[in-house]
């Protein structure tokens, strides 16, 4: 009985020293106030992001609206662009954009992916995953401009040109041919996927690893294989984060202006050769913004409202198709 008294009369100052402790006392009224700002702080920056889209659309809409009205539909079906004669049309660019930012994705998303894989699931030392993993994030540091240098003095005198080896070897297959030289869409393309590396193999490396351990030590207990475990395990249950890494770097490759513009071509056509010269719609924009007149403007701002539309189609579509697949993994659909 005695030792039962002194247990509790040990036992409660340690009680009552936890019930004063700091942790367990109600927020003082500084703190209440913090949290209503911090509150208040983050909803007007939010309202502030949708205000600010809400002015960039407005102010591009109303430079717009001229050209908008005077060429209407024809201006997304003709390739003609003469400032002299006010006639405009981007066609040719529309294509263009969309053929390399396709063509950097299936290059570029499919690496990006590749390295996530072996990044996250061991196939290399740790130390090998860290240096790895420090030099691909570091890619998405060099500037646009360094890219577009690097594609003239390496990757264009590599692929085209009479020592091209590339044009002389796969000239006569329809994608490779060409007479012309000197930049075009396939190196441009090159280095787009270059630029979306970093975007595309950091999300899905994220994507990979938040797989739940147990599932793959199911797997294995059900006596399945490494790459089975891979490939019916982890992949399908990161489907979701890896698709949503490959629109992102789909919506860069859509955007990116500088090394487009020193290595697409910027000739105001189009051609399914991997080494013609060819235009995108934000090389376009950068290219002859300078030096623009106010009819120009115009014609411009009609193309920058194109290029948001198909940027903003392409990360819906993106969305609803990371939605139904996270639906149909979970059941739910």
């Amino acid at each position: 009985m005695a030792d039962v008294q002194t247990t509790k009369a040990t036992a409660s100052p340690d009680l009552s020293a936890a019930f004063k402790s700091p942790v367990s006392r109600p927020p003082t009224s500084w703190q209440k106030g913090f949290d209503v700002a911090f509150k208040n702080v983050a909803y007007a920056f939010g309202v502030g992001v949708v205000l600010l889209l809400a002015g960039i659309v407005f102010e591009v809409m109303r430079h717009a609206k001229t050209a908008m009205s005077d060429y209407g539909l024809g201006f997304l079906t003709t390739s003609v662009w003469d400032a002299n004669r006010a006639q405009f049309g981007i066609l040719a660019e529309i294509a263009g954009t969309l053929y390399t930012s396709i063509l950097a994705l299936g290059i570029g998303g499919f690496l990006g992916v590749t390295v996530a894989l072996v990044l996250s699931q061991g196939f290399v030392p740790r130390r090998v995953e860290l240096v790895m993993k420090n030099v691909i994030e570091l890619l998405a540091a060099i500037p646009s401009v360094v890219y577009g240098l690097w594609g003239i003095f390496v990757l264009v005198p590599a692929v085209r040109g009479p020592s091209g080896w590339l044009n002389e070897h796969f000239g006569s297959i329809p994608f490779f041919s060409t007479r012309l030289s000197g930049p075009g869409i396939f190196p441009a393309s090159l280095v787009l996927s270059i630029m979306i590396l970093p975007t595309v193999t950091a999300i899905s490396r994220e994507a990979m690893a938040a797989v739940p351990k147990r599932l793959a030590a199911a797997a294995y207990g059900l006596g399945a294989t490494r790459w089975e475990v891979i490939f019916r395990v982890t992949l399908p249950t990161a489907v979701g984060g890896i698709f949503g890494a490959l629109v992102l770097g789909f919506g860069r490759a859509l955007g990116e202006t500088m090394a487009l513009a020193m290595l697409v071509g910027n000739a105001n056509v189009f051609g399914w050769s991997l080494f013609s010269p060819g235009n995108t719609l934000a090389a376009l924009l950068a290219n002859h913004f300078p030096e623009a007149g106010k009819v120009e403007v115009g014609a411009l701002m009609y193309a920058a409202v194109v290029l948001m539309l198909i940027t903003l189609a392409v990360n819906a579509l993106g969305s609803f198709i990371m939605l139904r697949t996270t639906r149909e993994l979970k059941g739910l659909g």
